[in-house]
């Protein structure tokens, strides 16, 4: 029963960030302009970030809807996350880059949010594990 419930919630998690990938890629590609002068970052970099999102969305939703989340992908997303985290933080170490206040703010939050995300994923995933090999 344990097992049943972290796996639910493991789906359930994945699905929540498959939304937010997909929200944030509407966000970013859309409002890159806007986005990048408010934010001072590059518009470029806030489009074609905002493209990655779309696969990666794709993939959690995939994942999410499987009746058991395979490890690998699950993995993956994870690393996925935590890459998206550290690339993050190294946009704002990057000298050419100099965003303004609510840039920095922006970046450090969603970084915050996707660490969280993937930090909660990985608890599910051992905690689904877990529960199916006892």
């Amino acid at each position: 029963m344990a097992a049943l419930s972290s796996t639910k919630l493991l789906k359930t998690v994945l699905m929540i960030d498959a939304a937010t990938c997909l929200g944030f890629g509407l966000l970013l590609t859309a409002g890159s302009g806007w986005l990048g002068q408010w934010l001072g970052l590059p518009v470029d970099l806030l489009f074609y970030a905002g493209l990655i999102l779309f696969p990666c969305a794709a993939l959690m939703t995939f994942t999410g809807r499987q009746p058991t989340p395979g490890n690998a992908l699950v993995l993956l997303i994870i690393l996925g996350n935590l890459g998206w985290v550290a690339a993050s933080l190294g946009v704002l170490m990057m000298s050419f880059i100099t965003p303004t206040v609510p840039g920095y703010g922006f970046v450090i939050l969603q970084a915050i949010a996707v660490g969280m995300l993937a930090v909660i994923e990985h608890r599910m995933l051992g905690a689904s594990n877990q529960m199916a090999s006892a």
